[in-house]
């Protein structure tokens, strides 16, 4: 029993790094602040991936549901909508900021430019990383990388977790299983987006033009793996 959940919690860290759970969560760790926000993120996505898994797992062992035959298709179809908009979103926010240039001068008449980059238009004004509005933006964030994780578990990828279940004959084993199995993503993906965050959070600090490229490429992406996933699915 303990090699099976063993297995589930290294097949959730696994389903964790798929590349359409990674380019969602980049699109969010791009918007952060800071690294201990952006493992926050990582946190509420497995935690929202995790709550529609253990609700059907749970369907299926105590009460014996099936899934809609084609559904998992659909979710999928779903995802990669999401995904698209997702690096929209990051690519449209990157089009309205603007990059400022700062003159830095330093002992012996050594003077270097150093860029800046801000995003949604705003002015650039030290105290407005202090704003209020800085903390219900982190809260909307938390809320959607929750939402995003809900739906990335409800899609047919996650689901293949059911899979496992029918081959298990103890409820307690299968229930085991699923929360090791959640366990295990969100661990993955909360130490994915800690990796994520690094080089976005140098580069945010040192390198204003490498953190818009950062961004673009994230944007991009993203969009490009969303389209990928909809067009395989709608148009084989």
């Amino acid at each position: 029993m303990g090699s099976i959940l063993l297995l589930g919690f290294l097949i959730g860290m696994q389903h964790a790094l798929e590349v359409d759970h990674v380019a969602a969560v980049a699109t969010l760790a791009s918007q952060s602040t800071s690294a201990r926000r952006t493992f926050g993120l990582g946190a509420a996505w497995g935690l929202g991936h995790s709550v529609p898994l253990l609700l059907l797992g749970a369907g299926v062992l105590l009460m014996d549901l099936a899934l809609p035959a084609g559904l998992g298709r659909w979710l999928d179809v779903a995802v990669g909508g999401m995904l698209v908009v997702l690096g929209a979103d990051v690519l449209l926010r990157l089009a309205r900021g603007g990059i400022h240039w700062h003159v830095h001068r330093h002992g012996g008449g050594v003077t270097h430019l150093h860029a800046h980059a801000h995003t949604g238009g705003t002015a650039h004004d030290s105290r407005h990383h202090d704003h209020p509005h800085a903390h219900r933006h982190a809260l909307r964030l938390t809320l959607r990388a929750l939402l995003v994780g809900m739906m990335h578990g409800l899609a047919g990828s996650g689901a293949l977790i059911l899979l496992t279940l029918a081959s298990l004959h103890s409820v307690a084993l299968g229930l085991s299983y699923i929360a090791l199995f959640a366990l295990g993503s969100l661990a993955g993906m909360a130490l994915l987006t800690a990796v994520i965050a690094l080089p976005l959070r140098y580069a945010s600090r040192r390198l204003g033009l490498v953190h818009a490229g950062l961004q673009a490429a994230i944007g991009l992406g993203t969009v490009a793996v969303g389209a990928h996933l909809v067009q395989a699915l709608l148009w084989p």
